[in-house]
């Protein structure tokens, strides 16, 4: 008994609550040490390598060493030297972007960086916290403008130069020929990719030969830009700032919902003509899953109900708009996006505003959309001079999709498909088993001769059946209508966004199959002078989200082509419903004297307003980008 007695003493003094907890603490404070030490010899070993990059010349790997040194700084809360390394950083990261003179190398290599930007924006919100007043958060809005569109801006400034101008003949004609190749390969690789077939290896055996050609086109766009007069006087417009932004681009009556994602936090600055506000938000993981898994799904669904769609929403709400509901009243609001933002129409999202029951934020604020402040103010620069479009509408609508199609004449002799070359056979096989298939869309008809019936007769234009051809598209004539509406299908490669289009007639009215796909390199090549271009098509809107770009589509390519202002769908809606849309939409501009914005705001509200189009699948889909005014 005397030793049992010892043991649970020994056991008590073992167990002590006391002792554990010290020795806890003590082990907290050696791991916290050596983390502590680890992490100045990070720093040592960063300094001693950036001294050698210096020596050596290595720019890039400069650049990088100086953002895992800054991140080093940060772990050991140096904040103001991890700001000074970053910026070191991001001169270099600018430097090196400079000089790139294919927009694709400035694109991606600017995709590489976006971690900089997005660490330089951390620290300097991160000193805001401490420092409220110093105008921290001030500067961090300004290196987000900084890091967006940044290529878009440039290539609409290029637009309007004609650099070509004054340049050897031979390389113009060696880019064509390029050009041409090109083509040829991606309606090549469309056909495959859209086949029940297995055409991978074909597809693998494509793209390898594109990779060699792209690499001929950029030298030769390269040399076309280093012995062009009109690029060397040309001058890219730098990104705006705060007080530009609010200067130059904002009135009384329109605010600015810019937003940055990153990995640890999220930032949103609310940005007016004698104001700013930030706000620190989730991370970008937690937003960007709420819109993948909750919200998006609840958009693309017509059964959603008031109720559901409230509940599986308000959440995200919430977190984007509930912070600056006090600031917003009925203003105009301008959203420049981040990473999975930008398939998200904040109009349809449920106004915090309203407990317990859905209404869009729309019904309230009219919205609208931007890559960044800058690209307003470029698309304003390259659009306030010229002479405005003579005539009023060119309409491209109901095409004819296949040899099924009634409208085609099989009285005449149709070639026997096994026959044609293999590009058209397998042309026929994508109208046919494309995902989605290219079925006929008679809502469109109904939409555009509704449309075309709003504008005088001598001053529209319209290409239905055959003649909503590729051709007809491509056509120089559609440069003097102010407005230019497409009605038709669309379909959106995120993988190879420049295999996203618009699908015109593929056959001939004797059922011969031709080239109807419009691709993205095509509208690039487009020379518009239009106030309003409107894909009303499914998803048109969509393409590949690119790091400091944004979504790389169609929008983009008709900016470029020399539009102000773009309308665009998220996802696919019915025809019929969409026709319903678009003659309100038009009707407004034209009868009531509304600016596109706010008659897209309008027609979208009646359709909500309606019992049988409630669901924002039906009258959501549909964005402007661009110009509001």
């Amino acid at each position: 008994m005397p030793q049992v007695v010892s043991n649970s003493v020994v056991l008590a003094q073992t167990f002590d609550p006391g002792q554990i907890e010290q020795r806890r603490q003590q082990e907290i404070l050696r791991q916290q040490q050596e983390i502590l030490q680890s992490r100045q010899q990070a720093l040592d070993y960063h300094q001693q390598a950036l001294s050698i990059m210096r020596q050596v010349g290595d720019r890039t790997g400069e650049a990088n060493i100086l953002y895992n040194l800054a991140l080093v700084q940060e772990s050991l809360n140096d904040i103001p030297s991890a700001l000074q390394s970053i910026q070191a950083a991001i001169a270099i990261v600018e430097d090196i972007r400079g000089q790139l003179l294919d927009p694709e190398f400035r694109t991606s290599y600017f995709a590489t960086v976006q971690g900089y930007y997005k660490l330089q924006i951390d620290l300097l919100m991160q000193l805001h916290q401490q420092n409220p007043n110093q105008g921290y958060n001030s500067q961090a809005f300004n290196v987000t403008e900084q890091s967006k569109a940044r290529t878009l801006i440039e290539l609409l400034t290029e637009s309007r130069a004609d650099i070509r101008s004054g340049v050897d003949t031979q390389l113009l004609q060696q880019e064509q020929d390029i050009q041409t190749q090109l083509d040829a390969l991606d309606k090549r690789r469309l056909e495959l990719a859209n086949s029940r077939l297995d055409n991978n290896q074909q597809i693998a055996t494509l793209e390898a030969q594109r990779a060699i050609l792209q690499t001929q086109y950029r030298d030769i766009q390269a040399q076309i830009r280093a012995t062009s007069p009109k690029y060397a006087a040309l001058k890219y417009p730098q990104p705006l700032t705060l007080e530009q932004v609010q200067q130059q681009i904002l009135d009384d009556n329109t605010l600015i919902l810019s937003y940055s994602l990153g990995s640890d936090r999220s930032y949103l600055w609310l940005v007016s003509k004698t104001e700013m506000t930030s706000y620190q938000l989730p991370s970008g993981k937690r937003i960007e899953d709420l819109i993948n898994q909750k919200v998006r799904p609840q958009l693309i669904n017509p059964r959603t109900s008031r109720n559901n769609f409230n509940a599986n929403t308000t959440e995200l709400s919430n977190i984007l708009l509930k912070p600056v509901l006090d600031k917003i009243g009925n203003k105009r609001l301008v959203v420049i996006s981040d990473g999975a933002l930008q398939y998200l129409p904040f109009g349809a999202m449920p106004d915090p505003r309203v407990n317990n029951n859905y209404q869009p934020l729309l019904v309230n604020n009219e919205v609208d959309y931007l890559p960044s402040a800058t690209t307003l103010q470029t698309i304003r620069n390259e659009t306030q001079n010229r002479t405005p479009a003579p005539q009023s509408i060119a309409v491209l609508a109901d095409p004819v999709f296949s040899t099924d199609d009634r409208r085609v004449d099989h009285n005449s002799p149709i070639p026997n498909t096994n026959e044609l070359p293999l590009a058209a056979q397998n042309l026929d096989r994508a109208a046919r088993n494309a995902r989605g298939n290219w079925d006929r869309l008679p809502g469109t008809r109904q939409e555009a001769e509704a449309i075309l019936n709003l504008f005088p007769e001598n001053s529209r234009l319209a290409y239905f059946d055959f003649q909503a051809s590729r051709a007809n598209a491509l056509s120089d004539r559609l440069s003097q209508y102010r407005f230019i509406h497409w009605a038709t299908h669309g379909f959106a490669n995120p993988q190879n966004p420049e295999l996203s289009g618009v699908v015109m007639s593929l056959v001939n009215e004797s059922g011969q199959n031709s080239n109807g796909y419009l691709l993205l390199g095509d509208i690039f090549n487009l020379n518009f002078n239009a106030e309003l271009v409107v894909l009303s098509a499914c998803q048109t809107g969509l393409g590949e989200v690119i790091q400091g770009e944004g979504l790389i589509g169609l929008t983009r390519g008709l900016m470029y082509a020399g539009t102000s202002r773009v309308v665009t769908s998220l996802w696919s809606v019915p025809d019929a419903e969409t026709a319903i849309l678009m003659e309100k939409f038009y009707t407004k501009m034209l009868q009531n004297n509304l600016k596109p914005s706010d008659a897209l705001r309008a027609a979208q509200l009646e359709l909500f307003q309606s019992k049988s189009w409630v669901a924002p699948y039906y009258w959501a889909a549909f964005t402007l980008q661009g110009e509001w005014r």
